[in-house]
C-alpha cells in the first residue's frame, strides 16, 4: 500500500487492512478455505486486495490509499462485499469477528509458502487456535524520524483503542469472559507487545535487529507491536484493534486513528515530548482493555499523573477532546462522535455479540449477525476500480 503523507484538502492519507474469519455456510464453524476464496476474490476485487493470511481459516482485505472519509467508506464497502461474494462461491461466509466463535481452528494448515512454513516450524503450537482477526490502520508519515516519535505519542492510547474495538468474546463455542479474546491469543507471540519508548530511528533499528537475531522474530515484518513504523510503506501502522462488525465501525475508527496521528505529529513538530509510560503499565492496561472492553475500568496511562483506574468512557471522552482539532479540520468530528455515541448506547462489537446470544441462545445466530453482506456495490463487479456505491454497514447487531 503506497501512501504519501498528504492528499486532497491536506488530510493525512489513510488505508485499512481487515482480517476475517471464514465460516462454513451450514455449520458456521471455521472453514479452512482461504485458497479457494482468494482465487475468486482476485477476479472480483483486483489483484492483491484480497489475500490469504497465515492460517487457512482467515482472509485479509487491503484497501487503496484514501484521503477522505467518503473514499475510505466506499473502498472498505467494496472490498468487504467482493470478499463476501468470493466466500459465498466457496460455500463459506465472511465473518467480521476477531476470533472464530464456532469450531476449533486447531493447528491449522498454513499457506504453502516458504515463509509460512518457516514460521510454523519455529513457533509450533503458537499457531494452535490461530484465528485472530485484526483491523490495521496505516496513516501516512513518510519521515522516518517523525514516524518513530509519533509511535511514542500513540503508545499510551493503544489500550483504549482496543477497548473501543473489542469484538471477540466467543471462541471455540464458549464465552471467554473477555471482550477481546483475539488480543489474548495474539499476545502469546513474543513480539506482540506495546512498543518500547523509542529514542530515535537508530534505537528503533537496534531493537529490530536484536529481536530478529534472538529468533523472536523471523524478520522485521514479525515485529507485532500494537503500533509501529511500517517496514514496507511510509506510514505509521496501528495494529491494536479487532476487526469491526460493520463498515461504519471500521471507517469511524480509522478516522479517529488518523486524527490521533495528526495530533501526535503536531506535538512532534512543536517539540513536545511524549509521556514515557512504562511498558509494564501499558501491558496491564492492554490486558484490562481486552477483558473489559468499554464496560469496565481503564488505566489512565495517556493522562498526566500516576496511572489510576477510571471508567473506560471517562478516558474515551478525554481522547475525543485530545483529537477534536484534527477531526474538525478534516470534517470528521461529527462522524466519529456519532460512532462513539452509538458504542456508548449499544455497546462494542463484543457487547452486541453477547446481546444476540442472550436473546437466542445460539452462537450460529451470532455468526450470522456478523456475516458480511454479499451484494456487491453497483458498478464494481469485475471492476476493481469501481467506486460508485454508497457504503452500507453489515447487518446490525
Amino acid at each position: 500500500m503506497g501512501v504519501e503523507v498528504r492528499a486532497g484538502r491536506g488530510e493525512l492519507t489513510v488505508g485499512v487492512e481487515e482480517e476475517f474469519v471464514l465460516a462454513h455456510a451450514v455449520t458456521r464453524e471455521v472453514a479452512l478455505a482461504a485458497a479457494a476464496v482468494v482465487e475468486v476474490a482476485e477476479r472480483l476485487a483486483g489483484t492483491g486486495q484480497v489475500v490469504g493470511e497465515l492460517a487457512q481459516g482467515q482472509l485479509e482485505t487491503i484497501s487503496a490509499v484514501c484521503s477522505t472519509a467518503r473514499q475510505l467508506d466506499t473502498e472498505v464497502t467494496r472490498l468487504r462485499r467482493c470478499a463476501a461474494r468470493a466466500a459465498q462461491e466457496a460455500g463459506c461466509r465472511l465473518v467480521a469477528c476477531g476470533t472464530a466463535p464456532l469450531g476449533d481452528p486447531g493447528p491449522p494448515p498454513v499457506q504453502d509458502k516458504p515463509r509460512s512454513h518457516t514460521i510454523a516450524a519455529r513457533f509450533g503450537p503458537l499457531l494452535d487456535q490461530l484465528c485472530a482477526n485484526s483491523c490495521h490502520v496505516h496513516v501516512g508519515v513518510p519521515d522516518r524520524e517523525e514516524a518513530v516519535q509519533v509511535v511514542n505519542h500513540l503508545r499510551p492510547w493503544m489500550p483504549l483503542l482496543l477497548s473501543l474495538t473489542a469484538n471477540s468474546p466467543y471462541c471455540r463455542g464458549r464465552d471467554t469472559g473477555h471482550a477481546s479474546w483475539r488480543a489474548i491469543l495474539w499476545n502469546r507471540w513474543p513480539t506482540a507487545t506495546p512498543p518500547p519508548y523509542l529514542r530515535s530511528v537508530d534505537h528503533y533499528e537496534q531493537i529490530v535487529s536484536a529481536l530478529v537475531n534472538s529468533g523472536a522474530a523471523l524478520d522485521p515484518g514479525m515485529l507485532y507491536w500494537s503500533v509501529r513504523p511500517s517496514r514496507h510503506v511510509p506510514t505509521v501502522e496501528i495494529r491494536v484493534a479487532d476487526v469491526q462488525p460493520g463498515t461504519a465501525d471500521t471507517v469511524a475508527y480509522a478516522l479517529l486513528v488518523r486524527a490521533l496521528v495528526a495530533a501526535a505529529l503536531a506535538d512532534v513538530r512543536k517539540g513536545r515530548p511524549a509521556p514515557p509510560v512504562e511498558e509494564t503499565i501499558l501491558r496491564a492496561a492492554a490486558w484490562r482493555a481486552a477483558r473489559d472492553g468499554m464496560s469496565g475500568q481503564a488505566l489512565t496511562a495517556p493522562l498526566p499523573g500516576a496511572p489510576r483506574t477510571v471508567p473506560a468512557w471517562y478516558l474515551a471522552t478525554a481522547l475525543l477532546r485530545h483529537v477534536q482539532g484534527p477531526l474538525r479540520a478534516a470534517g470528521d468530528f461529527d462522524a466519529v462522535r456519532r460512532w462513539l455515541s452509538r458504542l456508548q448506547r449499544h455497546g462494542t462489537g463484543a457487547a452486541r455479540q453477547r446481546a444476540v446470544y442472550r436473546r437466542t441462545g445460539r452462537l450460529e445466530d451470532v455468526v450470522d449477525t456478523l456475516a458480511v453482506p454479499v451484494t456487491l456495490p453497483r458498478g464494481t463487479e469485475g471492476d476493481p476500480k469501481g467506486r460508485t456505491a454508497r457504503a452500507d454497514t453489515a447487518q446490525p447487531l
